[in-house]
């Protein structure tokens, strides 16, 4: 079914930065779609990619560009230990190589070929597990590591070393990595040498790092959230297709964060 949506915006506007900011595709995809000729505002077909619409028209992407972005692969991963997320070094398994037809929970769009570029949208490192999301969507990759983007990941994080008031409040706020300070985490204590770790940032090794200034050794790091998108009762080692109404969800949550909830797992 094609998509259209009413301009209600006070100014003019490109027809690329408007479906950017509204979350449908990146600009240069936009771009793309106008240059085939599957953009078209109230009923005329766009031909300018600098065309701005303006308020009051209706925008539609035909049936042809609404199928180019739904075939964009996005894929929620229960990555296991000793897979790195991103680019392998020599010795190393890509998380990647986990995503076969055998390993899918559910229907998905296509299975991953060697040609399919699923960059990992927040990377775990190669001793931790859990919640792996891997996609060739540029907004979607925008939402969640993009500079602007607020969303929420949390882990629970097993440690050993004293876990003590002084040192969950060190971790809540007030710790420096690579000279920076970090912004405020969400930090407590959920059992026996047991952590909940709830950030907006993803410093490199992060978790494991705040943990070595306060003297506790991270044993095992386990994510189970991102934003809205839970782990749920994915088994370890299978993957799913991140469905449309989860895609906008995260798009959504990453401008418009919801309050902190202790109890989201």
């Amino acid at each position: 079914m094609a998509w259209t949506r009413r301009y209600d915006e006070t100014e003019p506007q490109r027809i690329n930065r408007w479906l950017g900011q509204s979350g449908v595709c990146s600009r240069r995809e936009a771009e793309g779609l106008i240059a085939q000729g599957l953009v078209s505002i109230d009923g005329e077909t766009v031909t300018d990619p600098g065309r701005k619409i303006l308020p009051g028209q209706t925008l539609t992407l035909s049936d042809g560009a609404k199928g180019k972005l739904d075939a964009q692969l996005s894929v929620v991963l229960h990555k296991p230990v000793n897979y790195v997320s991103a680019q392998p070094e020599p010795g190393q398994v890509p998380a990647a190589r986990l995503l076969t037809r055998d390993a899918l929970v559910g229907d998905a769009p296509s299975i991953p070929g060697a040609d399919t570029s699923l960059a990992p949208l927040g990377r775990l490192d190669m001793d931790s597990r859990g919640l792996l999301l891997l996609s060739e969507d540029g907004v979607l990759a925008k939402a969640i590591i993009g500079p602007e983007s607020e969303l929420e990941k949390e882990y629970r994080v097993l440690v050993t070393g004293e876990v003590t008031r002084k040192k969950l409040k060190l971790l809540h706020h007030g710790l420096e990595l690579d000279g920076r300070k970090l912004k405020p985490a969400w930090v407590s204590e959920i059992g026996d040498h047991q952590l909940r770790f709830v950030l907006k940032e993803g410093r490199n090794r992060q978790i494991r790092r705040m943990c070595d200034l306060v003297g506790l050794h991270v044993i095992d790091l386990f994510r189970v959230r991102i934003g809205p998108l839970t782990l749920g009762d994915l088994p370890e080692g299978k993957w799913r297709a991140l469905t449309s109404t989860e895609r906008e969800a995260l798009i959504a949550e990453s401008v418009s964060p919801s309050p902190y909830r202790p109890e989201r797992a």
